[in-house]
């Protein structure tokens, strides 16, 4: 049984599978109607979503299969202190999949273990999205053919968008030459960067601007402010429209450059935009369906593909307490400590959870 916890979960191999059948479930969606027939989708959403928990619900109708699940933790059992591994355990006996967004960094991977059936990561915190990242890469190699070689810039706020974390790495894998693109104090963290130069020999580009780079870029990814993932000491205010998107920047760029967007947007991406053709977030988002279609088809063993067994990851206990206190090891006490060592000279070490990086 395979999960999507993070991309390191599939080879890259399997990644474009996976893109081969999302194509082919988006040119032909008749052919495949039917396949999850009597198959349950169980949607754990911890976390507010739109475009997540419509597109994989869309996903699954498309494909002939059902839905189960919440959008309001409140009404669950979790406020009666319910764990995630109870919540795992008992919705095995009531669904065949199950998608999970929750705002601890490292729930996905909790899930995972004590599930009997596949879980996809739906975002965890401010760690990981990578059906997002799927997505983004899909909608890339639709209309660029490739990633390799691609100058990708993406700007906002790096430390907290999980959707900008898990985009940069899965870029990286398909050999994008990345640019990093911030205000201080959202740069990207280091856990991200470590990934980047430890598995990907990738050392990106940072500038705190968009204009200082624009005229170089391919691919354009605008992330908003996660606002409500700031830590106290961070005054929201201050940051808020500290970096925007407009025609007037657009006129620099290249004239078959892609502006991309894993929306909600806010104020960092003009609506003047919308109708420029080098716009593709409205189309990033289109594309969830299939992308998720091809993911839960593959996931539940109902499309024959060719699987590969994913990059192996060095995992071992840990006696170190993670430090981030938005993992969450330290909100399930029952949960043991683990971390993950980097393949390279540094042996740098990393929670297998969230990512963070030990001492």
């Amino acid at each position: 049984m395979r999960h999507l916890v993070t991309l390191d979960d599939l080879s890259n191999f399997e990644i474009e599978q996976i893109f081969r059948l999302a194509e082919g479930m988006q040119s032909q969606q008749e052919t495949w109607a039917g396949i999850c027939r009597s198959k349950l989708l169980a949607t754990l959403f911890y976390e507010p979503s739109t475009r997540t928990r419509l597109s994989f619900e869309s996903a699954m109708e498309r494909l002939n299969g059902g839905t189960l699940g919440f959008a309001d933790p409140s009404s669950t059992s979790m406020a009666k202190g319910e764990t995630l591994a109870d919540t795992a355990r008992m919705v095995t006996n009531y669904a065949d999949i199950i998608v999970m967004r929750h705002s601890w960094a490292g729930s996905a991977r909790v899930m995972a273990h004590y599930s009997n059936i596949p879980v996809i990561n739906g975002g965890d915190g401010s760690h990981a999205h990578p059906t997002q990242a799927l997505t983004d890469l899909y909608t890339i190699i639709r209309r660029k053919s490739q990633v390799q070689g691609l100058t990708v810039g993406i700007c906002g706020d790096l430390r907290y968008g999980r959707a900008a974390h898990s985009f940069t790495l899965a870029a990286a894998r398909f050999g994008a030459n990345l640019v990093h693109i911030a205000p201080h104090g959202l740069q990207m963290p280091p856990w991200v960067l470590t990934r980047l130069a430890e598995n990907h020999k990738q050392t990106p580009l940072e500038v705190e601007n968009v204009t200082e780079v624009i005229e170089t870029l391919d691919v354009i990814y605008v992330n908003r402010l996660q606002e409500e993932r700031l830590p106290p000491n961070v005054d929201a205010k201050a940051v808020r429209g500290s970096y925007l998107l407009n025609a007037a920047v657009m006129k620099n760029a290249k004239p078959d450059a892609m502006i991309m967007h894993p929306l909600p947007r806010v104020n960092e991406l003009a609506y003047e935009l919308d109708d420029d053709p080098r716009a593709a977030y409205f189309e990033q988002s289109a594309n969830a369906v299939p992308v998720r279609m091809a993911l839960i088809a593959s996931l539940m063993g109902l499309e024959q593909l060719i699987l590969t067994q994913p990059p192996t990851r060095n995992i071992s206990e840990s006696t170190e307490q993670c430090e981030n206190p938005n993992c969450v090891t330290n909100h399930e006490t029952y949960l043991t400590s683990e971390c993950e060592t980097f393949n390279g000279d540094a042996g740098v070490v990393a929670c297998a959870y969230c990512g963070s990086l030990l001492s």
